[in-house]
């Protein structure tokens, strides 16, 4: 599979043959799913939480003797009957939302993802990418020139580039990746991807084992 090649000034320096295994795969919509959705609740971060009776404070003595006030027995202040007790049945941060997927099917969605990719002309391949400082308006021009034109990219380095990170940070709906971390929710997430030459040779040898 040939596709177009780039430079950083947007002309086009010829064509790369891609491996077939990943770019040319068949896509099935459901298991692309099923691993997207279990990406996403492993990422999920548990924020509602309620105390119960045993996490609330205070609440140690008992409130008044067992017998002989005439008024019902209690043990606790904090108990959920009380006001500024426990809360019952609560959300807490104890639930679990991970689910686990095979590492195989991780690594079929993610070549489905590519290919869809390829097919629907949302891969930019780059010869390199590289900037003397990292300054944000460098890094803007150099996406005004490719056909992604500033819109939602995901950058795929081969390895760290600590001008190319910081020159992207303050881009809005643009970010950078290593290419041995792809994975299929950060590819849904962006509308184009942007993969240098050499992270193609990181791909392989991370995802084709």
């Amino acid at each position: 599979m040939l596709v177009d090649t780039y430079n950083q000034e947007g002309k086009k320096m010829g064509q790369t043959r891609l491996p077939k295994e990943i770019f040319d795969v068949k896509i099935n919509p459901d298991l692309v799913h099923q691993v997207v959705v279990s990406q996403m609740a492993n990422r999920r971060r548990v924020i509602a939480h309620t105390k119960g009776r045993g996490e609330v404070r205070g609440g140690g003595r008992k409130p008044w003797r067992q017998k002989g006030t005439g008024r019902a027995r209690h043990g606790s202040i904090r108990s959920p009957l009380w006001r500024g007790g426990g809360v019952t049945f609560g959300p807490t941060k104890a639930k679990v939302f991970k689910k686990r997927i095979p590492k195989k099917m991780r690594r079929k969605a993610l070549f489905m993802v590519l290919s869809g990719k390829v097919k629907n002309n949302l891969l930019i391949l780059l010869d390199k990418l590289k900037i003397e400082k990292p300054k944000t308006k460098l890094m803007a021009d150099i996406l005004k020139k490719l056909p992604c034109k500033e819109k939602s990219t995901l950058i795929a380095l081969p390895e760290y580039d600590k001008n190319i990170i910081l020159a992207t940070r303050n881009l809005p709906e643009v970010d950078t990746l290593w290419a041995r971390n792809l994975n299929s929710l950060d590819l849904l997430t962006f509308k184009y991807l942007i993969l240098l030459k050499e992270s193609i040779k990181v791909i392989k040898e991370t995802f084709l084992k």
